[in-house]
């Protein structure tokens, strides 16, 4: 059976769009989506296809007509920002014959507004950092002793660590606290942020420990599978560059607990840290996140498990060869793109 695979926002993501033609074996193409030609996977993919910007009022209506002229089994987004948009859309677009893999809105809703995760965390029973959107909060906080710099200020809908600051003053925490605000009305999270503006920006607690990636996999019913963790041992533009697996009970536990609650779909990507003797869980991002590859190669091969799970089997258990102490890192390289 050939399964046509559609990855939308396609990116910098070449390493998804390779293991997914691995695990295809010919049976099938790979197709990328993306508003420029020169994103480096459309390099890699079968075939190569420019889109709109996901804002724009036809952007839909394009990817409509690609999974029709194209026989798409599947549709896989690869960024945070057009989650929100490809969710609402889910059911009109798998009217068509393609199964969109991704959660519902209120999942999607939960994962990318970072007051929505605070507070499913804690409902959860889960640690995570205190987290403010208001400055004099958190000034009383800190005056209380409950908070203590440093801190992090971020964007409340956000992305690939877009606009990160950690004051270390309360000179420091108003400052960025202003520019944060003031940079968000020209950058790309300005759109995702119109929900409650006055209130887009965060003042976190920045945890002192050790940062670990974990991915939680459920299947396309939103039920738990696994998860698999790996130790960050290098970071570079907020993604993973270096990494080691682990295999922990407490990870699993928390993952877990993760996947049945929230009963999102396919894989999501979660940031843990191990601070104060326990477990933090800071990000919920529900897609293929930066350090899926490490996963990847110390053995969970969710690309051929999205695969077989298109072709309605559910034996998926030789694709689960996880082991712990698998190191790798990453390395850039040059690809030739297309005249722009």
């Amino acid at each position: 059976m050939a399964i046509n695979i559609l990855f939308t926002c396609a990116g910098r993501r070449n390493y998804l769009i390779n293991y997914f033609k691995d695990a295809l074996k010919g049976n099938g193409q790979i197709i990328a989506a993306d508003m420029s030609l020169t994103a480096p996977a459309m390099v890699d993919a079968d075939l190569a296809i420019v889109v709109p910007g996901i804002y724009e009022n036809h952007y839909i209506d394009e990817l409509k007509t690609i999974i029709v002229e194209h026989n798409i089994n599947a549709v896989i987004s690869l960024n945070d920002l057009e989650l929100p948009v490809l969710s609402a859309h889910k059911d009109e677009l798998e009217q068509l014959g393609a199964t969109v893999v991704i959660s519902d809105p209120e999942i999607i809703s939960i994962a990318f507004d970072k007051v929505k995760t605070f507070n499913f965390l804690k409902s959860i029973g889960l640690n995570t950092p205190l987290t403010y959107t208001n400055i004099d909060t958190a000034l009383l906080a800190l005056k209380s002793g409950e908070l203590s710099f440093p801190l992090v200020v971020k964007p409340r809908w956000g992305s690939a660590s877009i606009g990160i600051d950690f004051p270390e003053s309360v000179e420091e925490l108003e400052l960025a606290f202003r520019l944060q605000h003031l940079k968000l009305k020209k950058s790309i999270l300005n759109q995702a942020s119109q929900v409650d503006i006055d209130n887009a920006i965060l003042i976190q607690e920045k945890l002192n420990g050790v940062e670990y990636g974990m991915d939680v996999l459920n299947d396309f019913n939103g039920a738990y599978v696994g998860s698999f963790v790996r130790k960050k041992l290098n970071m570079r533009s907020g993604e993973t560059d270096k990494a080691v697996s682990v295999i922990d009970e407490q990870f699993e536990k928390i993952g877990r607990t993760i996947g049945t609650q929230l009963k999102h779909i396919g894989n999501l990507d979660c940031d843990v840290f191990m601070a104060k003797n326990q477990l933090y869980v800071l990000e919920l991002n529900p897609r293929f996140g930066g350090g899926y590859p490490f996963s990847h190669e110390a053995g969970i091969d969710t690309a051929a498990i999205y695969i077989e799970w298109l072709k309605g089997q559910t034996d998926i258990a030789k694709y689960n060869n996880y082991k712990s102490g698998v190191a790798f890192a990453k390395c850039d390289r040059m690809l030739r793109i297309k005249d722009a």
